[in-house]
């Protein structure tokens, strides 16, 4: 199955959604990358008593680190009401509890626009965000895509991505996904989305529709995470994602 969302975020049952507590919704639009780092570094970031569990098939297999471009399109409180969008990048781990065979995605550390920081994590450092997206139609009907992110935050944090890639039919599936924070551990959010997936770039299933994927990382995260060594696995085009946020019941 080709709709494998990065870091391959778990299904879970069915929950009572009357115990569970709505927090928000969002549309947006976004990128995601995943990569191999050290895994001695990355274990520095994550909490004891957890596993990191690369991916073991598909488009990410290999990875233990993804890299998600948010750039949000709407966004709303629990009645319905408009806010600010926010716009920036976070980054997680694939994680299982010792003793445990379910691997979630945990947020490890992550650059937004200063409404988005700390975020419901508590890890998002605020920062000037800018965004260039191009999309060029040529007459014979080729599609070009072209984005360029420069995140600067305080404390000599700053990320710097640009990827240029052609399109390809997306696939579109429903996912329900449990997403914990790296700094308190035990809290966690879940997800309900409906996403469009377009995977542009994967080593592992050997596709490769992107002309240029670079990124520039520094601080005392993320800079030694992206030391020159790190591999890309993958990078998914999601041109469409529309989710709901909840908290679980008390």
């Amino acid at each position: 199955m080709r709709f494998l969302l990065p870091m391959a975020l778990v299904l879970l049952a069915a929950p009572t959604f009357a115990q569970e507590k709505l927090t928000g919704s969002n549309v947006d639009v976004r990128i995601a990358m995943t990569f191999k780092v050290s895994e001695a570094a990355l274990r520095k970031l994550v909490p004891d008593g957890w596993e990191i569990s690369p991916a073991t098939s598909g488009p990410n297999q290999g990875a233990n680190l993804s890299m998600t471009m948010v750039n949000q399109s709407m966004s709303f409180d629990p009645d319905g009401k408009p806010l600010n969008p926010f716009r920036g990048v976070a980054f997680s781990v694939p994680m299982k509890r010792k003793g445990s065979d379910a691997t979630v995605a945990m947020i490890i550390a992550g650059i937004f626009t200063p409404n988005g920081a700390p975020g419901a994590y508590g890890l998002y450092l605020p920062a000037q965000v800018t965004i260039d997206r191009k999309l060029r139609t040529e007459m014979d009907g080729k599609i070009t895509v072209e984005e360029s992110w420069d995140l600067r935050a305080g404390g000599g944090n700053s990320l710097l991505i640009q990827v240029h890639y052609v399109p390809g039919p997306a696939t579109r599936g429903k996912v329900e996904a449990r997403v914990h924070s790296a700094l308190k551990p035990d809290f966690f959010r879940i997800y309900r989305f409906e996403a469009a997936n377009d995977v542009v770039r994967s080593v592992p299933a050997g596709i490769d529709r992107a002309s240029v994927v670079a990124v520039k990382a520094s601080g005392d995260k993320l800079g030694t995470l992206f030391d020159g060594s790190q591999q890309l696995i993958s990078v998914t085009s999601i041109p469409w994602y529309s989710r709901q946020v909840y908290l679980p019941a008390l």
